[in-house]
């Protein structure tokens, strides 16, 4: 059984369908890409993996464990992590009281003030701002709060969701760099991403998802080098 097992979900809004008969799966440790453009149905993917939206049909395990239909809150006690899209931080909250909301679950609360040593050591600039408000902050910093948000809940798995995205290239490789350290300290790591070339070249293995369908999957070095990948999303 894997750490994370997605076996034939159909997940809808309303009566539209968007993720059709899904299946895939995580091992402990590793990090798996998910690819694919605008309207693929990456961002349902994640929502439906963290309670926000439940599945029509199939099923979803964690540590061999059900998890679909349960709420948000339940998820985050096993320790499931998703960092949304768009940062979603508290802009009139300092930087420390946002990475301090992160940490508000049974397993994170009493390594509270240790975490958050550990993501200022990950993130030195943030020690800096602490005491700055969330809104006053660049872009590519206020990316950095919400992954160390996400980092103060002492994620199994994390889950990032276009972590990249509105960022100049020298923070993109910055977030990347720092991506690939959260994998290396043993945290497993699934990644939403539209720049393919990065999230496929910190991955073990990814999957292309395309009208909420998977279609392609595999190693992620397999997947660079596929002519599918190169055409649509390398610009080759």
């Amino acid at each position: 059984m894997s750490f994370l097992q997605v076996n034939g979900i159909d997940v809808r809004y309303g009566d539209v369908q968007v993720i059709f008969e899904l299946s895939l799966r995580v091992e402990e440790g590793e990090v798996v890409s998910i690819i694919g453009g605008n309207g693929a149905g990456k961002s349902t993917l994640l929502k439906t993996l963290s309670g926000l939206l439940e599945p029509s049909t199939g099923e979803i395990l964690f540590e061999g464990r059900p998890i679909h239909g349960s709420p948000p809150e339940v998820i985050v006690e096993r320790g499931i992590i998703h960092v949304p899209e768009g940062r979603r931080l508290f802009s009139l909250m300092s930087v420390r009281d946002n990475l301090i909301v992160g940490a508000y679950n049974s397993r994170a609360d009493k390594a509270r003030e240790e975490t958050l040593e550990e993501v200022y050591r990950l993130f030195p600039r943030l020690r800096e701002r602490e005491s700055q408000m969330a809104m006053t902050l660049s872009g590519g910093e206020q990316q950095m709060v919400a992954i160390a948000r996400g980092l103060m809940a002492k994620p199994k798995l994390l889950m990032l969701d276009e972590p990249s995205l509105g960022l100049a290239p020298i923070l993109i490789k910055m977030i990347f760099d720092t991506v690939r350290t959260i994998a290396q300290q043993g945290t497993t790591v699934l990644l939403v991403e539209q720049d393919v070339k990065h999230s496929l070249g910190l991955s073990d293995r990814g999957y292309v998802l395309e009208h909420g369908r998977i279609v392609l999957e595999g190693p992620a070095r397999d997947l660079l080098n596929d002519p599918h990948i190169k055409t649509a999303y390398l610009g080759m």
